[in-house]
């Protein structure tokens, strides 16, 4: 899932600093002494705050398109970029389900994993990202 995050570099005691802002997760943010570390340890951040929500029971933000902030004054001059986030250890233990679908679409799922075995791992796999993009992502 692609988080938009909000880059702001101030002054701090005569040193660059950069703060990092992710507007879809209110109260997640960090700094870092470069942009690099800055982007570094806002995955962290992320990361932590969607495992907080998850250990509380919270549902998990979805987040929108870097357009829904860039009116927003709060935000006005950052930079923005994306953070790549793996959501799916944040959405519970996995369930075993059985359904029927036509077995010439099985053929073609199982060809799409047999085709990247790296990003899919199994039939299952590739199902669930295919209904978390859709659902969660809309």
């Amino acid at each position: 899932m692609l988080y938009p995050i909000a880059i702001e570099a101030e002054q701090h005691e005569g040193q660059t600093v950069y703060g990092v802002v992710v507007p879809d997760l209110p109260g997640c943010v960090t700094v870092g002494d470069t942009f690099e570390e800055a982007y570094e340890n806002i995955i962290e951040a992320i990361e932590l705050h969607l495992q907080g929500m998850a250990d509380d029971g919270d549902d998990m933000p979805m987040p929108t398109g870097i357009s829904n902030h860039l009116d927003s004054p709060e935000y006005a001059g950052m930079t923005w970029a994306l953070v790549s986030v793996d959501v799916s250890r944040y959405l519970g233990k996995t369930q075993k389900v059985n359904i029927t679908l036509p077995s010439r679409l099985v053929h073609m799922i199982d060809e799409k994993v047999a085709s990247n075995k790296e990003r899919y791992h199994s039939r299952s796999s590739y199902l669930a990202r295919l209904a978390e993009k859709d659902l969660l992502m809309g």
